[in-house]
């Protein structure tokens, strides 16, 4: 069960003022029809992640135990500082979309901004990490859900309450106790402890 909560828990916190967590707020504000946008967010990061995830379990295969844990100790350390930067939501993305209605424009928006984002980065290498590859999926899915869903039914009001400074710092806080962890097994596996 680790393989579905980690992967939860690591994706919403890291979602929470991201570029797509602003895409959904600027489609709810803009179509105001929630259930098309959230059917929309649930397919495009499924294909997204599903896609993630099949690159991180491909890496894994390539690398020792030891070395993998190494190379994610040094990627979870980096996005623990990169999820410390706050996004911007590049209007360009989203504007030419709106004339296909609220969930192809969503399907669509969502995809691309997910592409090269640190919850599809975080995607691959909770992928390489742990076993279980559709549970990682389900995972990380499921915290893009828990992060955006709120956005798309409350608007405004969600985003005008949270303190997306503690946020993003308890994100990068959980980056770096994975980087830490990671880092703990390759010197165990290495046979340094």
């Amino acid at each position: 069960m680790e393989s579905l909560f980690v992967p939860t828990l690591i994706v919403a916190l890291a979602e929470i003022g991201d570029k797509t967590q602003l895409l959904a707020l600027l489609l709810a504000a803009r179509f105001r029809k929630p259930w098309p946008i959230i059917c929309g967010i649930i397919v495009a990061t499924i294909a997204n992640h599903f896609a993630a995830g099949a690159v991180g379990t491909w890496v894994a295969g390539f690398f020792s135990q030891a070395q993998l844990s190494a190379i994610l100790a040094v990627a979870f350390a980096a996005v623990a500082i990169w999820t410390l930067v706050p996004d911007k939501l590049d209007e360009d993305e989203e504007s030419g979309l709106k004339r296909y209605g609220p969930f192809l424009t969503t399907l669509i928006a969502f995809f691309l901004a997910e592409m090269g984002d640190k919850t599809q980065i975080a995607t691959v290498m909770l992928a390489a990490q742990y076993p279980h590859f559709v549970l990682v999926v389900m995972g990380t899915t499921l915290g893009m859900l828990i992060a955006n869903v709120p956005v798309v039914l409350a608007g405004n009001f969600a985003a005008d309450r949270l303190p997306l400074t503690l946020i993003r710092r308890l994100a990068a806080a959980a980056f770096a106790v994975l980087a830490v962890y990671a880092g703990y097994e390759a010197m165990k596996l290495a046979g340094w402890l």
